[in-house]
């Protein structure tokens, strides 16, 4: 549906605007507040860098989508420059908006979300970047290699750092890290599309915001390179495909979903695998791209029907529906939020896919709470 598209398109600018924009002018530090429960100098280390990488992260495949026309297509290529600009005053020394990628643990996580979310652009973010700003970029990305990553997700944003520097041609990437963050990974595989994260399980949306989305491009892309990582490209994709489907029935009939576990503030960023199964289009066969796209566009507008998301210069405020700042743990400031970018990767297929295209269909709770005689009864796998 062109006027859905249009509403994706219309909030994600509206989110990640005011970030890339202040950064490409090299005044991110100067004008993006930090919120937060621990004081502004401690995460002020970070939450830039986090600004950064996480709003690219869902922007990237619509960046690089190559079947646009008219307006769209304009604001694309506007934001693909504004994005390459962005990315160059991070890395680049001299400027003002010179990035933190050397010190601290979190650098680690959101070096991982940039280098995602170039992998998912290369064209646009990656060999249309200025030859110095590569090499800046290369150098930033190495800094991060001086930390040890904890024992659970965190194993994957290792991976993925060395993954970009795969692609980049670099001849030190070491394949150690990606092979230790996906096989231990499979070592915590609980059953019915589930990771624990770590040996134990937690209940929350990390699955979503981290491991499935970060295992399946990482083996998209290096996968190849070892046959025992080619292996386990099956089992992962399908795996991925089953949390998919376990996403799109949490979504209830009002849009509404689920809170429980950390990093609720990261607003519809929930739904990150579910978005990526359908940029990859990877969706189990009981689901249709049509319902999807109902079912997410029903969670996106019950969020940002709450005043409060925004301050008045547009930056995100912690909380999920409006403003609430108590459901911010420590390690979350304004940066972190950006997050919720994740949930508008389907904005990389063209408008004639399906998933924009076809007629509205109802989700799977419409269905069942509408007491729909051809609902069916599902099993684990």
């Amino acid at each position: 549906m062109i006027e859905t598209r249009k509403y994706w398109l219309d909030t994600m600018l509206k989110i990640t605007t005011p970030v890339l924009d202040a950064l490409s002018r090299d005044c991110l530090c100067e004008e993006m507040p930090v919120e937060g429960k621990l004081p502004k100098e401690d995460r002020a280390q970070f939450t830039y860098l986090e600004a950064l990488g996480r709003s690219l992260l869902g922007m990237a495949p619509w960046l690089s989508c190559t079947k646009l026309e008219g307006e769209e297509e304009k604001l694309r290529i506007k934001y693909a420059k504004m994005a390459r600009q962005a990315i160059s005053n991070a890395v680049n020394s001299e400027a003002k908006d010179y990035m933190n990628f050397r010190s601290g643990h979190q650098p680690m996580v959101d070096a991982a979300f940039l280098a995602q979310a170039i992998l998912r652009a290369p064209a646009e973010l990656w060999e249309k970047l200025e030859s110095k700003d590569r090499q800046n970029l290369i150098a930033a990305m190495k800094q991060t290699r001086t930390r040890k990553p904890y024992a659970c997700n965190w194993l994957l944003f290792g991976g993925m750092i060395e993954v970009f520097l795969y692609y980049a041609k670099e001849t030190d990437w070491d394949p150690m890290r990606i092979d230790y963050a996906i096989k231990q990974h499979e070592q915590w595989y609980l059953g019915d599309g589930i990771y624990g994260d770590g040996s134990e399980f937690h209940w929350d949306y990390y699955n979503s915001f981290v491991i499935q989305p970060m295992l399946m491009d990482i083996l998209k892309l290096v996968g190849r390179e070892y046959k025992d990582w080619e292996e386990m490209i099956p089992e992962i994709r399908k795996r991925a495909s089953r949390y998919g489907t376990v996403q799109e029935h949490l979504i209830a009939p009002d849009g509404s979903y689920p809170m429980f576990g950390r990093s609720l503030t990261y607003r519809f960023g929930a739904f990150h695998c579910l978005a990526q199964t359908v940029l990859d289009n990877r969706l189990e066969p009981a689901l249709t791209y049509e319902q999807v796209r109902c079912g997410l566009t029903a969670v996106i507008r019950r969020i940002m029907s709450f005043p409060g998301n925004f301050d008045k210069n547009g930056w995100l405020r912690v909380g999920v529906c409006g403003h609430q700042p108590g459901m911010g743990e420590g390690y979350i400031s304004t940066g972190s939020l950006y997050l919720c970018s994740a949930v508008f990767l389907p904005l990389g297929l063209a408008p004639s896919h399906v998933f924009w295209s076809g007629e509205d269909k109802p989700w799977t709770a419409v269905k069942m709470w509408n007491g729909e005689s051809s609902m069916e009864c599902e099993h684990s796998i």
